[in-house]
This record gives structure tokens, C-alpha cells and sequence, in this order.
């Protein structure tokens, strides 16, 4: 009767790790992904004359639906002028959009301004090049489909005419 007992129980632990294994080896739930598009600008330094003073931007912006909610991202990669001097810019930001889609226009739900920018093109590598992630925006999501839109501002060091033209990128797909 023992060894009954003791097999018994002997199985019942063996079932009971093996339920654990199992558990512990399942995949986890796939967290949402993002969404991405990169799209890509050059842009001359109006006050800079070498041959090579163009500043050459790749941007990514996201998009990802997650827990009712709507985050968009953007990171920004450049190549820049390596003999350009620092404090090229005034001011630089980066304009980070979520937008509801829609046909025509489509409406700015969530927006903000990442001015870390201007720092970042200014502590360029000696090669020119560098890169800058925006923070994340958060919006509550119904049951339209959104996107992030972005754009580049640059106020150019010396030129007395304040932000310049956006530099346009694409949009990420929508989610």
C-alpha cells in the first residue's frame, strides 16, 4: 500500500512539473509591434559654402495599437557637413504628430515638440553624423485607424529669418 501511495504521489508531482515546464516554456503573448516607414531629406546649410555643407536626414517614424491606446515614436539619422562648426542652429525640434486617418485631411489628435534636437545636431560625431529618438506619445484610441506624421524645423545660426521651411517626411502606416 506504501509503494501505491508513493507512486501516486510520485506521478502527481511529475504531472504537476510538467505543467509548469510547459507553462514556462509557452511563447509569450506577441506584444503589438510598430509600424514603420523611413522617408529621407537633404538640406543645405544657407550659411555654410563648402561643396559638402548639406545635411542628409533619414527619418523613421512608428506607429503601433497596444491595450486601447495609440503610441507614436520617430528617430532621426544624419549625415551632416564634418566641417561644419558648432552652434549651426538657433533652434531645432522635431514635431512629432498622431493623427486620426481619414479620407482628406487628417486630423491632429496628439502632438508635441522635441527640441533635444538642436542639441544633438550640434554634438554630431567629427564625421558629421548622429541620430535622435523623440519620446513616445500616448493617445487613447477609438475605433479609427492613426498614424504618426512628423516634421524637422531648423533655425539656422546667423540668418535672422527663424525656423526655415519644415523638412517633410513621411508617415508611418496606419494601425
Amino acid at each position: 500500500m506504501r509503494a501505491l501511495k508513493r507512486s501516486t504521489s510520485t506521478a502527481a508531482i511529475l504531472a504537476a512539473l510538467a505543467g509548469t515546464a510547459a507553462l514556462a516554456t509557452a511563447a509569450p503573448a506577441s506584444a503589438a509591434s510598430y509600424h514603420c516607414t523611413t522617408s529621407s531629406y537633404t538640406v543645405d546649410d544657407p550659411s555654410f559654402n563648402p561643396e559638402s555643407d548639406n545635411w542628409d536626414f533619414d527619418v523613421k517614424l512608428c506607429a503601433k495599437r497596444s491595450g486601447g491606446y495609440i503610441y507614436t515614436t520617430a528617430k532621426v539619422n544624419w549625415d551632416g557637413p564634418y566641417s561644419a562648426p558648432k552652434h549651426r542652429f538657433n533652434k531645432a525640434r522635431f514635431h512629432l504628430q498622431t493623427k486620426r486617418n481619414v479620407k482628406g485631411t487628417d486630423p491632429v489628435v496628439k502632438y508635441a515638440n522635441y527640441t533635444g534636437l538642436e542639441r544633438a545636431l550640434e554634438h554630431s560625431s567629427s564625421n558629421g553624423n548622429g541620430s535622435y529618438e523623440t519620446g513616445t506619445l500616448k493617445h487613447k484610441a477609438g475605433s479609427s485607424r492613426y498614424l504618426a506624421d512628423g516634421y524637422i524645423e531648423l533655425d539656422w545660426s546667423g540668418d535672422g529669418k527663424g525656423y526655415r521651411k519644415p523638412l517633410l517626411f513621411s508617415a508611418s502606416p496606419a494601425v
